[in-house]
């Protein structure tokens, strides 16, 4: 089996905290999630995360106006500079202090940073798709630093000609600077706000000045003769001022502004508040076009696309991700992530969903290849403990701690079963019968297993033996048995389809707390508190091997600890295990910020996975920094709540000593893995963590991935050869070089007549990639009929090595599957829709196209000035003679 599995996608999560930027043409949202960024495509409703990941939360975000650089910074001042189209991190800087406000200007040469107090201007770094551009030592170079403030900037806009920017700042003033001097202008300071200065912008003239405060009040600033100006004194600039020339204020009672954004063109102001109300505005005049309410709490961030039509606003109380277009009034995006820490997650049986089941009481079913959330189920009114597909596909089972088991259709996406104890249980595990007939839960509270049908919703039995709470179950793959594992030490067989369920208990040295069973229902892989991992045979009863995973999973040191991360307890256990696809490996995590992939045949530690290096989570350092450490405690354990400048900051909303839960209560949140699941390909596993749903996967090439290269392989020799007509060659020669537009070049210019031939002598190696190109060109290529041909050439050559070597390329066959059925659909629709314009077209009598008839040839020869005119569909039907 393959180790080299690489970060792909980041799911579950799809806002942090920070700034949204739309791409400047209007069609992709950057969205900070935690320590990395997602990239959302709302034309084509796909979405991506970027590979590189920050040392702590990232709190701004900027693109070049090309829109391929992209400028993210965390809470410490630590950029990265990353190249959008190929996703490769080019620098890395440090501006030693946290950035409050960030943007490039409109030219591309430069970006501002608000730094504290200060503005600092520096050059943008050349980058080597620049033409003249190489990468340098040190790319970073300060143009300048601009003081004056008294309190922290807010925000950064640039005129449109790059040539002077405004500052907001909490000092209740805006600022006027010009990048570089010019004559006769002074920087000049906007003053009359009554709180702290949340925007400011230059119109589109650049004649007028918004500025919005955070008590609601909108300043429309000119530029206009002084009063005291003598007259005729026009041309001296000494002799003009910026003057509030309007005041408006948006009363939204007892909510503050938290966000505003302008867009010139159109000259719209949005505004969000904390109660969660936005309103939109139609400036000079101030007049309201929307006014809506999307969330309970703050929202934090509001960006407005190029053309004006789309806006995207972010809450963090919730993770609430919002596009909204105005005009039409609708959702073009509308995504949320669980608000709690995820406890179970399950792949669909085709590998296409993966679902997520929390604390916060909510199932979301999330799409593998488009990366957004399909449905969420809200019926459970408490933590969901744990979740399974049924093998079919069409049905999922939960467990709750409300003490109900549900059944979901996820066809017509509602609860078709429930199935309850008779007494009020809190059920934390769960198992489904492979034939979707019988249905398992294990409790805390009582130490029976109940079992349920599925048909009639009847407690069809309750098993008891174990002594201790039942913290797993599992069913084989061939569903002959139950396993489950308890606290009390113990894991027992069960054959509840026998006449007499008998049990056969497994004894162990601590308490179980996962147990999996391999694919072929022969061996069972089984976890314990002491960081045991072991291996029994179900068949003997007996032990096959076993693993001391204590010093693999145990790492990472919580600020409150007082021991090393080698030597505490709590992380030193498993509470997750499953199986590959074929068996051969087995993936464990727990709550530590390591995932590890053994072999379960020899035990050997395959690969170790470090899920998160971000620091703002408890758990991720492996030794503390004594500089940290004060007489009081750790230093981010110190409260500087009651410090803050504004009310409602310094108010202390949390209970004593809670550590998770309530909205209400303020939260470290500690890195954990709960859950992890293999894909039904083995192509990909995906991992339930503190920051979202993570997904490692095999395939994670993205523009450029060599293979097999040297320097013989390039476009210009890969174009030559297809004009060669050696049209193997070239298309081998484009897989090395992996460009998408090349691939696509060689592949359409290859004849229909040589498909076959191509298909025929491809090598095996590339077979995989091809399939997977070819699919994506049936869904988003109009050449119907070549890409079919190619799919039958590609099956009907290869089917017996596609066969034999299903578990390599099973990804792409159920990608071609889908494309094809997907072709089906739209013929079979397409046909029904035009039966009738068929059948009138068939119905018409045909034309007529006969000989000219032999007199008037006849005529024609005679002479004598006749000619012999035809008219009508036929020579006979009429003709004239002049």
């Amino acid at each position: 089996m393959k180790t080299e599995f690489q970060f792909s996608n980041l799911l579950g999560t799809v806002y942090s905290r920070g700034n949204l930027l739309f791409t400047p043409d209007g069609t992709c949202l950057l969205s900070p999630v935690g320590n990395r960024v997602s990239v959302f495509d709302l034309v084509n409703s796909k979405s991506h995360t970027l590979p590189f990941a920050h040392r702590r939360n990232i709190a701004r975000l900027a693109l070049n106006p090309r829109g391929n650089l992209l400028l993210s910074i965390d809470e410490d001042g630590r950029a990265i500079l990353t190249n959008v189209p190929r996703r490769v991190a080019l620098y890395h800087f440090s501006f030693r202090g946290g950035v409050s406000a960030l943007a490039f200007a409109p030219s591309g040469r430069h970006f501002a940073a608000g730094i504290g107090r200060q503005v600092e201007v520096w050059h943008t770094p050349s980058t080597p798709d620049v033409a003249g551009g190489d990468l340098e030592f040190a790319p970073f170079v300060r143009h300048r630093i601009y003081t004056g403030h008294f309190d922290s900037v807010q925000s950064i806009e640039w005129s449109a000609d790059s040539r002077f920017f405004l500052s907001a700042s909490k000092d209740l003033t805006a600022r006027i600077w010009s990048m570089d001097l010019e004559e006769g202008f002074m920087p000049t300071t906007l003053a009359g706000h009554r709180q702290g200065v949340v925007g400011a912008w230059f119109s589109k003239d650049q004649e007028t000045i918004y500025t919005v405060s955070k008590d609601g009040a909108l300043f429309v600033w000119r530029y206009v003769l002084r009063p005291e100006a003598p007259s005729g004194a026009g041309d001296d600039d000494e002799n003009w001022q910026w003057r509030i020339a309007d005041r408006h204020y948006f009363m939204q009672n007892n909510a503050h502004v938290t966000c505003t954004a302008f867009h010139p063109e159109s000259k719209l102001l949005v505004a969000g508040f904390s109660n969660g109300i936005f309103s939109i505005y139609e400036l000079p005049e101030f007049s309201q076009i929307q006014n809506l309410s999307i969330s309970q709490n703050d929202i934090d961030f509001v960006a407005i696309n190029k053309t004006g039509e789309w806006l995207a606003f972010g809450a963090s109380k919730l993770g609430q991700l919002l596009v909204w277009e105005w005009q039409s009034e609708s959702y073009i995006l509308k995504q949320q992530g669980h608000f709690d820490s995820m406890n179970s997650i399950a792949y669909s049986p085709d590998g296409q969903r993966i679902i997520t089941a929390a604390d916060d009481g909510k199932i979301k079913v999330w799409d593998v290849n488009s990366g957004f959330c399909v449905v969420t189920f809200t019926e459970h009114i408490s933590g969901v403990t744990a979740c399974e597909y049924a093998k079919r596909g069409n049905v999922l089972f939960t467990a709750s701690l409300d003490g109900s088991v549900r059944a979901w259709d996820l066809i017509r996406y509602r609860n078709f079963r429930t199935f309850t104890a008779p007494s009020r249980l809190s059920f934390s595990s769960l198992a489904v019968d492979p034939s979707g007939e019988v249905v398992c839960a294990g409790s805390i509270d009582s130490f029976d297993i109940h079992i349920w049908s599925v048909q009639t919703g009847q407690l069809l039995d309750r098993l008891s033996g174990h002594d201790g709470p039942v913290t797993s179950l599992s069913f084989a793959p061939d569903g002959g048995t139950l396993v489950s594992g308890s606290w009390d030490h113990t894991v027992r067989l069960w054959n509840i389809f026998a006449r007499t369920q008998t049990s056969e208990p497994l004894q162990l040295m601590a308490d179980v707390l996962c147990i999996a069973f391999r694919p072929d229902s022969k061996q069972i892989a089984v976890t314990t508190l002491d960081g045991q991992l072991t291996f029994w045979s179900v068949s003997e009863a007996t032990q096959q091997g076993g693993i001391d995973a204590q010093r693999d999973v145990s790492g990472g040191r919580k600020m409150t600890d007082r021991r090393t991360a080698a030597n505490l307890a709590g992380t030193k256990s498993f509470t997750s295990v499953r199986y590959s696809a074929d068996g051969t490996c087995v993936l464990a995590s727990g709550n530590s910020k390591y995932i590890c992939l053994y072999d379960a045949q020899s035990g050997v530690l395959l690969k170790k996975f470090t899920v998160s290096v971000n620091l703002s989570l408890d758990g991720t350092q492996e030794f503390l920094n004594s500089k940290l450490l004060t007489e009081a405690g750790p230093r981010g354990l110190i409260d500087e709540q009651g410090e803050a400048s504004d009310l409602e900051d310094r108010r202390d909303d949390t209970l004593p000593g809670a550590q998770r839960g309530d909205a209400a209560r303020k939260t470290r949140p500690e890195v954990r893995v709960p859950a992890v699941a293999f894909s039904p390909a083995g192509r990909a596993f995906c991992a339930a963590s503190t920051e979202g749903l993570l997904i490692y996967s095999l395939d994670t090439g993205f523009q450029f991935d060599p293979f097999d290269l040297d320097i013989t392989v390039t476009p210009c020799s890969t174009l030559s050869t297809l004009a060669q007509k050696e049209y193997l060659k070239a298309l081998v020669m484009a897989f090395r070089l992996n460009e998408q537009n090349l691939i696509r070049r060689v592949y359409e210019g290859i004849p229909v007549s040589d498909i076959s031939l191509v298909v025929k002598n491809i090598p095996t190696v590339y077979l995989g990639r091809l399939l997977r190109f070819v699919a994506v060109q049936a869904d988003e290529s109009p050449h119907l009929e070549f890409n079919l041909l190619w799919i039958e050439s590609l099956l009907s050559r290869h089917g017996r090595w596609l066969k034999d070597n299903r578990g390599l390329v099973e990804a792409e066959v159920r990608q071609v599957e889908k494309c094809v059925k997907r072709i089906q659909t739209e013929l079979v629709r397409l046909a029904d829709e035009n039966i009738y314009r068929i059948e009138y077209l068939l119905s018409q009598p045909r034309e007529k196209i006969e000989e000219p008839s032999a007199l008037a040839f006849e005529m024609e020869a005679g002479g004598d000035g006749m000619e012999v005119e035809e008219e009508g569909d036929s020579g006979d039907e009429w003709m004239g003679i002049d």
